[in-house]
């Protein structure tokens, strides 16, 4: 069920225990990152454009306008370059730049203190927020927080600083219950002038979203009401956390503000170099790890699972357990995992904001998720849409869905272990996608490729237990048809009695290429 219980720390086993086979990780990536380099040496099929185009509403061109002097232009970097050692660990490139950073905080640190002797008490009443403020000062301090339930009105961290409490549900750090909506319970100081070195672990942070009563939206505006939120910061750590019930997010690296100036921009004042490692979350009322406009992002080992939704309409919510929004670069996700949430992992962006790029994957397991894996630049994927700027550059190596559903967060959203629309240079390699037996999928595709994609290459695919599915994967025709696609080495295992087909091509396609493609017929079991 990956629960409460889940151990994080342990999916790289689990993946293999699932997938039935030992992945040799440092052979996989580097398969992954020649079939990349193909894509981009790859002439593709132009996106079909339409005679006439949607006209851009007055409240976005108004927003634009707003937005424009706190953002500066998009560009495309080169992708980070990702290793495996000989032990299976992974990591990116600047990795070690982030580990000299390290040294230099532990160095920083002047003096080490407890939050108690500054008159904190865990007792779950006390209002502690003062006794944060002196033990924290100015920075330079490594602050202590034991044993307890510390209630605050929220915590801000200068530069320097390293908060560090007794481990998950040993600590937890909650929220005062007249703490405001769009409160932040643990943030840095300076989102303007922005911050650098902070790190903070071991502890649980519960927003106390029971402080709203029955309020139906429990979010405010931007990158408030989340539990923790990295804006404008260089050089961050965040190890060994559970967040609980936030209003929006659970972990959010942010820029100062969220930024809406159009495809083609991307704000101001993002965080950089941050490394978000044994996270845990549950209950958030929209994604438990985001990212928005902020480079040089390492998420490990996290799990999150069972929002709420609550910051959305009910039954319209795109809760993700894994969002990587707009105008994040070089973000990379390593042996992570999401249970029973709208998407398991989101790459995206908004139509008035640049989408994410160079994203990189690597082990994920999706469990009862309603679309385990969802790719996509919200308003460039029809013909009479312009086309993406921005959506480009996702590498993804062992990956798995078990049990896609239909879910209450998106009571119309139609459940897929894959869905990639309007992104350009898409690798994915060795992934796993295995249904619920006997579930109704009513006839849909588990895996779809739509929506103006060009140059995505699925290599490795693996079906199971979808017989109630109308095929394994779908590439898309039509006016805003995918196109330039390459699927190879596909298996499947179904009943003898299933129509299910591993591919299906839509009209109008023109370049879609197909090699290796097998099924394994089971017999069907005798009914009793």
């Amino acid at each position: 069920m990956l629960g409460k219980l889940h151990d994080p720390r342990k999916n790289a086993v689990l993946l293999a225990e699932i997938t039935g086979r030992h992945l040799d990780i440092g052979k996989a990536l580097k398969e992954t990152e020649q079939l990349f380099q193909g894509c981009l040496t790859k002439n593709a099929v132009p996106v079909p454009t339409a005679t006439k185009k949607l006209p851009v509403p007055f409240s976005q061109k108004f927003g634009e306008v707003v937005f424009r002097p706190l953002s500066k232009p998009a560009v495309i970097t080169e992708p980070t370059k990702v290793h495996a050692d000989t032990e299976g660990n992974i990591y990116p490139d600047w990795l070690g730049r982030l580990k000299q950073e390290y040294n230099q905080l532990q160095g920083n640190i002047t003096k080490e203190v407890n939050v108690a002797d500054f008159g904190a008490v865990g007792d779950g009443k006390t209002d502690c927020t003062a006794a944060f403020k002196k033990a924290i000062g100015s920075g330079k301090v490594k602050v202590i927080v034991p044993e307890g339930v510390f209630i605050t009105r929220g915590i801000h961290l200068p530069s320097w600083t390293w908060l560090a409490g007794a481990g998950k549900g040993a600590t937890t750090i909650k929220l005062h219950n007249n703490a405001d909506k769009g409160a932040r319970l643990l943030t840095n100081a300076h989102h303007w002038r922005g911050n650098h070195h902070i790190m903070v672990e071991g502890f649980s942070l519960d927003w106390n979203v029971e402080r709203l009563g029955s309020e139906p939206k429990t979010s405010t505006w931007g990158n408030h009401s989340s539990c923790l939120t990295y804006a404008n910061v260089t050089y961050g750590w965040v190890k060994d956390i559970e967040t609980i019930n936030p209003g929006l997010h659970g972990v959010d690296i942010s820029s100062t503000l969220y930024n809406y100036a159009g495809d083609g921009r991307r704000a101001v004042g993002g965080s950089k170099f941050i490394w978000v490692d044994n996270v845990t979350g549950f209950g958030f009322g929209d994604d438990g790890i985001t990212t928005h406009h902020s480079d040089y992002i390492l998420i490990s080992n996290c799990h999150m699972y069972d929002p709420s939704g609550r910051a959305h309409r009910k039954g319209f919510s795109n809760s993700n357990g894994f969002e990587i929004d707009d105008g994040s670069r070089n973000v990379v996700l390593v042996n992570n995992s999401s249970a029973r949430c709208f998407g398991g992992i989101e790459i995206k962006a908004h139509q008035n904001s640049s989408a994410a790029s160079n994203v990189q994957i690597i082990g994920h397991i999706s469990v009862n998720d309603n679309r385990s894996y969802n790719f996509r630049h919200i308003g460039h994927h029809k013909s009479e849409d312009s086309e993406s700027k921005t959506a480009f550059n996702i590498m993804a190596t062992n990956l798995v869905s078990v049990g896609p559903v239909f879910s209450d967060l998106y009571k119309d959203s139609k459940p897929r272990c894959l869905v990639i629309s309007g992104y350009k240079n898409v690798v994915l390699n060795h992934l796993t996608f295995i249904g619920e037996p006997g579930y109704n999928y009513h006839g849909g595709p588990v895996a779809a490729i739509q929506y103006q994609a060009r140059k995505v290459v699925l290599n490795n695919i693996s079906f199971k237990n979808f017989s109630t599915a109308g095929s394994g994967i779908k590439v898309f025709g039509g006016k805003n048809r995918a196109d330039s696609v390459e699927i190879r080495n596909v298996t499947a295992s179904d009943s003898e009695d299933s129509s299910f087909e591993l591919i299906t091509l839509g009209p109008g396609l023109q370049d879609v290429k197909l090699e290796k493609v097998k099924r394994k017929r089971e017999p069907v079991l005798p009914k009793e």
